[in-house]
C-alpha cells in the first residue's frame, strides 16, 4: 500500500473519532490529519492514544484559512464534520445550515484548489425521510422530513454538484443509526445506557415504535474505509446494518443486559416531524465492493455497554 495523506474532518466526535483510530491501525504508512472544531460532541482526548500518530489541527470548516492549511498537499480527505443532533436543528437550525452547507463548500473549493485525490462526504439515511415497508436504494429521491436531514440533502447536491461541474472525485456514504464508543449521551443509545447505570428515567419519544435499523460503528469505519479506497467516483453508497429495531426493544435489550427495571422507560411526548422508519438498501455496496454490516446488534451492544461502564468519566463530564 502506497503511503498518502489523509484528512480526517471532525476526527474527535462519536464516528469519526472511530474512523480515525481504525485508518491508523490498518494503514500505518498513512499520514493522518484530524481536523476538528473540539464543539461539545468531540472531545481531544478521544484521540489520547494515537495523538502521537497523527496531526491535530484545531480549526473549523468554516473557516476558509483553516480548511487550506489542514488541505493543502494531502490526497484524501473524509469530512464527518457535522451538527447532528436532529433536536437541536428542530431548536436552532443556523449552526447546521453553516456546517453542513458552508462548510462542505469550503472544502469543495478546497478539493478543486489543492487537486485532493478523493473527497468522501458522510451523509445519513435520513436524507430519504421516512418509510412504511421496504428500503430505499440509492437512486430514490430524498425527502428529508427535519433541519438536520434538510441540511444533509443540501451538502449532498452540493458535492454532487462539484463532481458534475468541475469533474472532482467525490463519493458519499448514507449511513444508518450507529452506535458505539464515543458517542456523546445526548443520542439515543448512550443516553439509555447512561440514565439506566445511574437509575433515572429514560425518555421514549411517542410511543417508542420507531424502527431504525442499528449499525456498529466499527463495521461502518470498515465500509466508508472500502468506498474511500476502491469506490466508483461519483457515486452514492448506502451502508445499512441489517438490525432493524424498534426502540422500545432497543431500550428493554439494553435494560435487560444491565439487569435493570423496565419501569424506567418514561414515554414522553413525540419529536415534531419524527420519521417512523428508516430503512436501506445495502445491494449496492454488497454488488460493488463486496460488503455487508457483519456485527449482530446483540454483540455490537454488549461491546457499546461495557464502553460506557467502565468509562464513566467521560460520559459524565459530556452531561
Amino acid at each position: 500500500m502506497n503511503s498518502k495523506k489523509i484528512l480526517i474532518t471532525g476526527g474527535c466526535g462519536f464516528i469519526g473519532t472511530n474512523f480515525t483510530h481504525h485508518i491508523v491501525e490498518k494503514y500505518p504508512d498513512y499520514e493522518v490529519i484530524v481536523l476538528d472544531k473540539l464543539t461539545y460532541a468531540g472531545k481531544k482526548e478521544n484521540l489520547d492514544d494515537i495523538i502521537n500518530k497523527i496531526t491535530f489541527i484545531h480549526g473549523d470548516i468554516c473557516n476558509k484559512s483553516d480548511v487550506e492549511k489542514a488541505t493543502k498537499d494531502v490526497d484524501m480527505i473524509v469530512n464527518f464534520a457535522a451538527e447532528s443532533h436532529v433536536d437541536k436543528s428542530i431548536v436552532d437550525s443556523e449552526p447546521f445550515i453553516l456546517t453542513e452547507v458552508l462548510g462542505v463548500n469550503r472544502l469543495l473549493e478546497a478539493v478543486k484548489k489543492f487537486n485532493v485525490e478523493k473527497f468522501v462526504q458522510i451523509s445519513t439515511d435520513e436524507v430519504y425521510g421516512t418509510i412504511e415497508s421496504g428500503s430505499f436504494k440509492e437512486t430514490d429521491p430524498l425527502d428529508p422530513r427535519n433541519p438536520y436531514a434538510a441540511c444533509k440533502a443540501s451538502q449532498e447536491l452540493l458535492t454532487r454538484s462539484y463532481f458534475e461541474t468541475f469533474n472532482l472525485p467525490i463519493l458519499i456514504t448514507r449511513t444508518t443509526n450507529n452506535y458505539g464508543s464515543f458517542q456523546n449521551s445526548e443520542k439515543f443509545i448512550p443516553k439509555i445506557i447512561s440514565n439506566a447505570l445511574q437509575n433515572v428515567p429514560i425518555p421514549l419519544y411517542g410511543d417508542g415504535q420507531q424502527v431504525r435499523d442499528w449499525i456498529y460503528v466499527m463495521d461502518n469505519c470498515e465500509a466508508i474505509d472500502l468506498v474511500l479506497h476502491k469506490g466508483k467516483l461519483g457515486k452514492v453508497y448506502n451502508i445499512r446494518g441489517n438490525n432493524e429495531k424498534r426502540n422500545i426493544d432497543v431500550a428493554k435489550i439494553i435494560l435487560k443486559i444491565l439487569d435493570k427495571p423496565e419501569s424506567l422507560i418514561t414515554f414522553v411526548a413525540d419529536r415534531l416531524g419524527h420519521d417512523r422508519r428508516y430503512s436501506l438498501d445495502g445491494s449496492k455496496i454488497k454488488k460493488e465492493l463486496s460488503w455487508e454490516s457483519s456485527t449482530k446488534f446483540e454483540d455490537g451492544i454488549r461491546k457499546t455497554i461495557e464502553w460506557y461502564r467502565n468509562n464513566t468519566s467521560w460520559w459524565l463530564s459530556k452531561n
